[in-house]
């Protein structure tokens, strides 16, 4: 069963607060997206690691209900 874009910008603000989480469907299909996040709280990581914070507030649905998330991770300008 496919996610709704609203389900996961939803899971991803719930993990990381302060996000602004931009989702686009990419094949229209439910299960293929990209997302841009970006957050203050990820000055001072790596890239790998602003990653993964993301991947944690997907609680494991990733690669399951969530078939493909192109990611891409930023600080606020």
């Amino acid at each position: 069963m496919p996610m709704a874009a609203e389900e996961i910008e939803a899971l991803i603000k719930a993990g990381i607060p302060d996000a602004t989480v931009e989702i686009t469907d990419l094949a229209g299909d439910g299960d293929h997206y990209a997302a841009r996040v970006v957050s203050e709280s990820f000055r001072g990581q790596t890239r790998v690691k602003q990653q993964q914070r993301v991947y944690e507030a997907l609680g494991g649905r990733m690669g399951g209900v969530l078939h493909a998330l192109q990611l891409k991770t930023a600080l606020p300008e």
